[in-house]
């Protein structure tokens, strides 16, 4: 039975890439898509940017068709705002506009925006309210299992966004005290899928970084979808993977070192193209490592990589990669 988030179908178990800051940009989903991403969004977009016509925020807001599904991800704390953010991130086309409820870093919380909204449910819900009636597009949430272990509110979260309109509801397995750490705790997103109350897909985000972990959260969790984030960096194959077990029980050979070159340098070129070169090959140097991850005696080549401000120079780089390594089975090491 497929996944639909209003007349949007997603199959019958999607995959789907996490926003993510400084991450998920149109050359990171570019490769993602490319891998088997079911549904992406893009990095989130505050409110306050979009208001204001902030150069940065808008580019944000660029899609294009190949992304498709792709939703517009926002944030914000003020209703108003999130209101007319609301609008103008429909007016870029998206499939879906999605609130941020969930971001738990220091500079989003204090300023009543992400995960905060948790502290106070009766605004996160006229908020919603405010967003979904703004929009003529499908809108969806993202967000945490609650504040902290005394708070966690995610039940009723679910149930009050749902009775205002939101269509699909993605869950972090972990409070916003936690931030990043710990263990995802899937076990209360199981509850919300049993609620028969909820009718809207359910999809879960946290820890699954491998395909038995996603085949077997599948099963137990009984989510409608899965979410991937830090996983998905530097290793975009991941969707295919997971996908693969899925379908046969079996684990696809991991990338080749001619298919982590020729990503990584479409990647690269994705951002050029985007960004402009300056930009481009300055942001490009968080993923080199990632791209790599697990070569042995990689870091001189990395040290270059980052320290290149040549595109010319960086393809050569690359090609020495491809050189030297030409007789590595990154296939078992790196999988």
């Amino acid at each position: 039975m497929s996944v639909k988030i209003g007349n949007i179908d997603l199959g019958e178990f999607p995959l789907l890439l996490a926003p993510m800051e400084d991450v998920s940009d149109p050359p990171f989903r570019y490769v993602c898509k490319k891998n088997g991403a079911d549904l992406m969004y893009t990095e989130f977009i505050s409110s306050e940017g979009l208001i204001r016509d902030a150069a940065k925020s808008r580019q944000k807001l660029d899609i294009f068709e190949y992304e498709r599904p792709i939703g517009i991800q926002i944030f914000g704390g003020d209703i108003d705002h999130m209101r007319e953010a609301s609008e103008i991130a429909s007016a870029a086309g998206p499939d879906l506009v999605d609130i941020n409820y969930g971001c738990p870093v220091k500079n989003v919380v204090c300023k009543g925006a992400g995960s905060s909204l948790l502290r106070d449910i009766d605004k996160m819900v006229k908020m919603t309210e405010a967003v979904v009636k703004a929009s003529h597009l499908p809108v969806t949430v993202k967000t945490r299992l609650g504040w902290d272990d005394n708070s966690k509110n995610v039940y009723e979260v679910a149930e009050r966004l749902q009775d205002v309109g939101i269509q699909a509801l993605t869950i972090h397995g972990r409070t916003r005290a936690q931030l990043y750490k710990g263990e995802a705790d899937w076990s209360l997103i199981r509850e919300i899928k049993r609620n028969p109350r909820i009718k809207i897909p359910i999809f879960g985000n946290g820890d699954v970084d491998s395909p038995e972990k996603a085949a077997n959260w599948r099963m137990e969790y009984e989510v409608d979808g899965i979410m991937i984030g830090r996983a998905a960096i530097g290793y975009p194959w991941i969707f295919r993977e997971i996908k693969h077990f899925f379908n046969t029980g079996t684990h696809l050979p991991g990338p080749t070192i001619e298919e982590r070159i020729e990503v990584c340098r479409t990647h690269l070129d994705k951002s050029l193209e985007w960004k402009g070169p300056k930009t481009g090959i300055f942001e490009m140097r968080r993923h080199y490592a990632n791209y790599f991850k697990g070569l042995p005696d990689f870091k001189p080549y990395r040290m270059r990589l980052v320290a290149e401000p040549d595109i010319n120079n960086i393809y050569s780089i690359l090609e020495e990669v491809a050189e030297k390594f030409a007789s590595y089975d990154a296939t078992k090491v790196l999988a």
